[in-house]
């Protein structure tokens, strides 16, 4: 829209075009302050980073459950191993004290008939009380109140390494029972070391045995 203006040399009006300048707004825009969509972004950004997903938990948790140490692993299988062993010696010892008992009852049938012919003199008394040795100690061996351990409770193993807060990982739990197979190990041990002896002893009774009654037969 023009104006008009007085001319000096004049008496008449001119037209004046009137100039509008229009205001600056690059102080504006660069002040104007960020809106909620601008905030919003980097705030879930970080409190997905603070707060992972549940896929993510998912594969933390499967990758600590996965760890597994080939060394533990061979530790863990070399303590097996020693606690099979450690069975299959009691094993043994059972047998050979059933053999005892066979051989036991064949001397004192086979000899102790012909030195009783002749009557009761010391050396038969002295049988007689080896015999009862032997069988006493038959009985300590072949008693079932030896309190044995070659097995894990399951149930234990369950609430311990499976069910609790926190997954156990592979090497965790090898680790922890091979240390407990060998204490298990140690007491099955001092069972073992007694029933030895109880063995030696009843087999060196057996020999004192038939030596009294081929003593009491040659009635010496």
């Amino acid at each position: 829209m023009a104006g008009l203006v007085r001319c000096g040399s004049c008496p008449l009006f001119h037209p004046f075009p009137v100039v509008r300048v229009r205001k600056s707004t690059a102080n504006v825009c660069t002040k104007r302050r960020p809106t909620s969509r601008t905030l919003s972004t980097p705030v879930r950004g970080t409190l997905m980073a603070e707060h992972p997903s549940g896929r993510e938990n998912n594969r933390i948790a499967a990758s600590a459950v996965a760890d597994d140490d080939p060394r533990l692993a061979f530790i863990y299988q070399e303590a097996v191993r020693g606690l099979t062993q450690q069975q299959t010696l009691v094993e043994n010892m059972s047998s050979r004290a059933g053999s005892l008992v066979f051989a036991t009852a064949f001397a004192n049938s086979l000899l102790g008939g012909a030195a009783l012919s002749n009557g009761l003199g010391p050396w038969d008394w002295t049988a007689v009380a080896l015999l009862f040795g032997i069988g006493g100690l038959i009985v300590f061996m072949l008693w079932p109140y030896h309190q044995y351990t070659f097995r894990f409770d399951p149930e234990e193993l369950l609430d311990q390494y499976v069910d609790g807060d926190r997954p156990t990982t592979m090497s965790d739990m090898r680790r922890a029972l091979a240390l407990r197979i060998k204490a298990d190990m140690a007491g099955n041990w001092r069972i073992i070391q007694r029933l030895r002896k109880a063995l030696q002893v009843a087999l060196l009774f057996l020999l004192l045995d038939i030596l009294a009654w081929l003593l009491a037969i040659a009635d010496v």
